[in-house]
This record gives structure tokens, sequence and C-alpha cells, in this order.
């Protein structure tokens, strides 16, 4: 997704007050610089970006004239997704692996493996493939309750707050996206309609959209 930051506002007018033009064109390309390195190094933004100098696709900082401005377009989706799976990985249960490496990323009604040119707007849900996902995410498999879909969540919210938008939902997704999706209950769990022997489950899943 595209997020854009313009780097020559309030702080940066103080800063340059009583400079000559060139001075003050050199320090706001410097001053862009070190907030680009900044929100990458923080990991608030992807290492992926466009740069747009006065409306100039990819030209340079040092091409900033006042009064224009330096934006940088950051294409986020990969980070985040790629955040999400670190964390779901390591919060998974570890006997055999299989799980932590079940997880799968649906946008636009498909499973996609490319997030590179996910569009801003995109709505991307993380789920896992494997038929015990429920069970994982109640605590019966040896993590806490609700610490893998909904631990996850809480800690994107946490590092990409005011970028991205995050949940925890219980989904029903329909066969031909995935071989081992929808799992069909094999017996009777309690009273519950959906609980019935032959109902395909619901997935535990975080659902994430942009704030912006």
């Amino acid at each position: 997704m595209g997020t854009g930051f313009e780097f020559f506002e309030r702080d940066l007018r103080v800063a340059t007050a009583g400079m000559e033009p060139d001075a003050i064109n050199r320090a706001v390309a410097a001053f862009a610089r070190r907030e680009l390195h900044r929100v990458i190094a923080e990991g608030a933004a992807s290492p992926e970006y466009e740069r747009y100098v006065n409306g100039v696709a990819g030209a340079p900082e040092e091409a900033y004239r006042a009064p224009g401005a330096i934006v940088y377009e950051f294409t986020n989706w990969p980070l985040v997704i790629r955040t999400a799976f670190e964390e779901l990985q390591k919060r998974s249960p570890r006997k055999s692996g299989r799980f932590a490496g079940s997880f799968i990323v649906i946008a636009g009604g498909r499973v996609i493996n490319d997030f590179r040119n996910l569009p801003a707007a995109s709505e991307v849900i993380i789920t896992n493939a494997q038929p015990y996902v429920r069970k994982v995410e109640g605590g019966r498999l040896g993590v806490p309750r609700r610490s893998v879909f909904d631990g996850t969540k809480r800690a994107l919210a946490r590092r990409f707050s005011g970028v991205f938008q995050f949940e925890t939902r219980f989904l029903d997704i329909a066969s031909g996206l995935h071989p081992l999706i929808p799992y069909r209950l094999k017996h009777s769990q309690g009273g519950r309609k959906d609980r019935q022997a032959g109902m395909p489950i619901t997935y535990p899943a975080i659902v994430i959209n942009s704030a912006v």
C-alpha cells in the first residue's frame, strides 16, 4: 500500500528560519533522508518505496526547491504480511512445525503468495489451513488460548498503529481456495448446529485493512 510522508512542515520551518534559499533546500533534503531512514529502521515503513520530489517521480532529494514537497510512497503490504507471518509462526505449536508452515494469505477471493502489487484498498486475510486450527486458537494444543491469532493481532496493532486496522474473526471459507479447506467435522461436538458431523469448521483469521 502507499503511505505519503511530506517533510517540510512546522519543525522544518523552525529549523530553517533565517536561512538563504539554497541552504533551505539542502536542509529539507537532509531532513527528508533522515526521516526516511528513521521510519524504515523503526519498522514503521517498508524499505520498498517510490520517491517524488516537487512532483517528479524518482528525482533525488537534492533536487528539492522550496516551497515544494518531498513525498515517499511506501509499499507496506509485504512488510506487514511478513511481520504477521513471523509473529504467527513464533506463537504456533512447535512439535512438528506443520502448523507453523500452513499459514495462508487470502486477498481478492484467492490465496496469494506475491504481496508486492496488492492495491492499497485491499482486504487481506491470514488464516491457517490445518483442520485443527480452532483447537490451537482455543488453547488445546499446548499454546495459551487465543494467543496465536488474537495475540498476533494485538502485536501488529501496536507496531502499525495508524497505518493498518486489524481484527480477529472466525470465518466461513468456501471450497476451492485451498485443498485442505474447508474441513468438515467427522463427529458431532455438542448441541450447536455448526458443531454437527459433516459441518464445515470456521477458521480463526486476522483481517487487515488500510487505516489511511
